[in-house]
């Protein structure tokens, strides 16, 4: 790990998001200095599905160290944005660092992304960056070395990192490009920087899209607040830079990184927009012996039984599939298979007790799932996640994304039946 040395004793850092994951712990890093720390996120109040608040965060950072100003700040909202940094300027005399973390991810194409959540992405990842850089840099404008870091990838204009996920990518892109400009604008009064993991940073972000089985996968999120600690304490000077985890840490001596793997020795998941495609995650990671989340191991499940293996997958979807199921789902699937065993198949959860076969559907789908028909059966065993295999590019969704998502719990059924 890397060591702390004090520079940011008494320093201000204004951090988005910081409740949880990487925004906390850059915060826990800086506190470790004798920091103040205003925890700008949305949590007040115990999430089901979510780690933390801001106020358990602001006891964490007091407990290392710290001085914590927990702030209910939604960063869409001018007015929250504004009172935050009012508050802390108030509390601690000044701002002196902006870390802009808050992010939201759909890795939706086109077509399956709602306008609401393309509305969010871009309200929270490039409006909110935008927004709260531009209300907090009059007060960093005062500071004695301030700095802005944004956690966001470099600009890789390679089509690939578009064609799955358009919104999330201009979104987070959008981020990138504040860095960009914000650095030569304010270039000698403010460094302007950003940082972005090498690997899968295991977080509830990645917990969603890969299940519990992707963290031996990832990273601690360590491995992010030590790099910003390291770029955080640099001179003004140090600006519009495109910054990659690992490298800083190498550059600053670190070179033994295993220390930060979840599952040390275990090989990683590679993060988006570096130089890995997302078709090439799955080989890569092969041919370092893993077992990556999206392309699980071949089981007794993909056996070809009496009836073909489709076949008996659809047995066991007919023997779980009942009023509850409908009830809690409310979509038509069409399953579009290629392959070996290819051929149409359908999975009504919007009528009755539910219905399931081959063919097509009896309505019009609410989404068209086209995959391989291997990757369906992994798929059907709980193993192989939609939004992995959708990540991955083995599969492509057509009508309602959310509906790929309920099909997981249909998938938790089935893996108590012992498919």
């Amino acid at each position: 790990m890397l060591q702390n040395t004090g520079k940011l004793a008494g320093c201000t850092l204004f951090i988005t998001g910081a409740s949880r994951g990487i925004g906390k712990a850059i915060a826990l890093k800086a506190a470790r200095d004798g920091a103040n720390i205003v925890i700008a996120a949305k949590t007040a109040e115990p999430h089901p599905k979510l780690p933390g608040t801001i106020f358990t965060a602001a006891d964490e950072v007091e407990a290392a160290g710290g001085k914590a100003l927990p702030c209910v700040v939604d960063i869409r909202d001018e007015q929250q944005i504004g009172a935050a940094v009012q508050k802390a300027v108030e509390t601690f005399g000044g701002i002196d660092i902006l870390v802009n973390n808050a992010s939201a991810i759909s890795l939706t194409g086109t077509l399956e992304t709602p306008m609401k959540k393309v509305d969010l992405m871009l309200g929270i990842n490039l409006r909110g960056t935008y927004l709260t850089s531009k209300l907090v840099i009059p007060h960093l404008l005062k500071s004695r070395s301030p700095h802005i870091l944004n956690l966001s990838p470099p600009l890789n204009l390679n089509p690939v990192w578009f064609k799955n996920h358009t919104a999330y990518t201009m979104a987070k892109y959008g981020m990138s490009m504040c860095v960009l400009g914000m650095a030569e604008e304010f270039r000698g009064q403010i460094a302007v920087n950003a940082l972005w993991p090498k690997t899968a940073i295991q977080t509830a972000a990645m917990d969603m899209l890969g299940g519990e089985g992707v963290g031996k996968q990832c990273r601690k999120a360590d491995i992010i607040a030590d790099a910003a600690y390291a770029i955080l304490s640099k001179p003004k000077d140090y600006t519009g830079h495109f910054l990659v985890d690992e490298d800083v840490l190498r550059e600053h001596g670190i070179k033994d990184l295993d220390q930060y793997a979840i599952q040390p020795g275990h090989p990683l998941l590679p993060d988006f927009f570096l130089d890995e495609a997302p078709e090439s995650l799955v080989k890569q990671m092969e041919e370092h012996g893993a077992t990556p989340a999206f392309k699980p191991p071949s089981s007794s499940l993909d056996t070809p039984l009496s009836g073909g293996p489709i076949e008996s997958t659809f047995d066991i979807i007919r023997g779980v599939i009942n009023e509850d199921v409908v009830k809690s789902t409310q979509g038509i699937y069409r399953f579009d298979l290629s392959g070996e065993h290819s051929g149409v198949w359908f999975l009504d959860l919007k009528s009755g007790s539910g219905s399931a076969g081959k063919g097509e559907p009896p309505v019009k789908a609410d989404v068209v799932m086209t995959m391989d028909s291997i990757d369906f059966s992994k798929m059907f065993s709980g193993k192989l996640k939609p939004t992995m295999a959708f990540m991955s590019g083995k599969l492509r969704i057509k009508g309602d994304m959310t509906l790929a998502i309920k099909l997981e719990k249909l998938m938790g059924r089935m893996n108590k039946a012992k498919l």
